[in-house]
């Protein structure tokens, strides 16, 4: 299966890099990357489902090949969630399957809350739902030790820490999250350095601009935010996949995902880390198949 690259020049006036694989003509179904990925993260996504689907992996704004705004503030939710919404239109649809890992996870719960009507089924991997990642940053000592990281990603000088050596800690953060990382070939660390070299500060500002990271002595975090239940119920039928070995984003975020999705389908996969995806690609293939149909 053939991956083709264009870019799309959004109506707001962003660049994104797309990665794509298909037939305009068929089903479109979308694929969200995470920090600190890219594209590439959805590789194999798509040449399987390019061969019954219109299979297109963008480079989020900030990442790799796309447009990367300077302020931190152009990477709030609701900019994130447009870009996406003019994305579908621009690649001459209506209507999309939507699957997405870590943040893109929390930007397609955004969008699956605001534009049900956009989303025929929702697939979400190893990403928590805003209102109980909210919750558990609170309440939850396990995940705030967890999520303690963010806290260093969110400090001015991250992008030097991070960048230093030829981004030498890059590979460790990602062992960091998970534990197993013979996904990692040095085939795939090139591709990633080809990334990380391009720029940072996009995938960082995400975690600048959020309100949700654990409390700090000056900043109160995710205990000062509230979400209204009708503001993030997703009511379209949604798949979650989740690698229960996630050292980052802990298995109890599952607990009352019932409460906030009608249509709701969990699939967990005890020997996953948060990046099954790479570790796993065929059976989460497998798991997606038979959730779309």
């Amino acid at each position: 299966m053939t991956i083709r690259h264009a870019d799309a020049l959004l109506s707001n006036g962003m660049r994104l890099h797309v990665a794509s694989a298909g037939a305009v003509a068929d089903k479109l179904i979308l694929f969200i990357h995470g920090f600190p990925e890219f594209w590439y993260e959805w590789h194999q996504q798509l040449e399987e489902f390019g061969r019954d689907h219109y299979a297109v992996a963008p480079d989020l704004r900030g990442f790799n090949l796309s447009d990367k705004p300077p302020e931190v503030e152009k990477y709030r939710a609701k900019h994130l969630v447009e870009d996406l919404r003019l994305l579908i239109g621009h690649l001459g649809h209506s209507r999309c399957i939507l699957v997405a890992h870590d943040w893109g996870g929390a930007i397609a719960w955004n969008f699956a809350a605001q534009y049900p009507g956009m989303i025929e089924k929702l697939v979400i991997i190893n990403s928590p739902h805003p209102a109980l990642f909210a919750r558990d940053l609170t309440h939850s000592r396990a995940q705030i030790e967890a999520s303690a990281y963010m806290n260093m990603l969110r400090r001015p000088d991250a992008e030097r820490i991070l960048s230093e050596n030829d981004y030498a800690r890059m590979p460790k953060f990602i062992a960091g999250i998970g534990q197993g990382v013979d996904w990692f070939t040095p085939e795939v660390e090139q591709a990633y350095r080809a990334c990380w070299r391009r720029g940072l500060s996009g995938g960082l500002n995400l975690y600048r601009a959020s309100p949700l990271f654990p409390a700090t002595d000056s900043e109160p975090g995710a205990g000062a935010v509230h979400f209204p239940k009708e503001m993030v119920t997703v009511r379209v039928p949604t798949l979650v996949i989740w690698g229960m070995r996630d050292q980052a984003l802990l298995p109890p975020l599952l607990d009352g995902l019932e409460d906030y999705i009608p249509d709701l389908t969990i699939e967990r996969i005890d020997e996953g880390t948060h990046w099954v995806i790479h570790e796993q690609p065929e059976r989460v293939n497998r798991l997606m198949r038979r959730f779309i149909g």
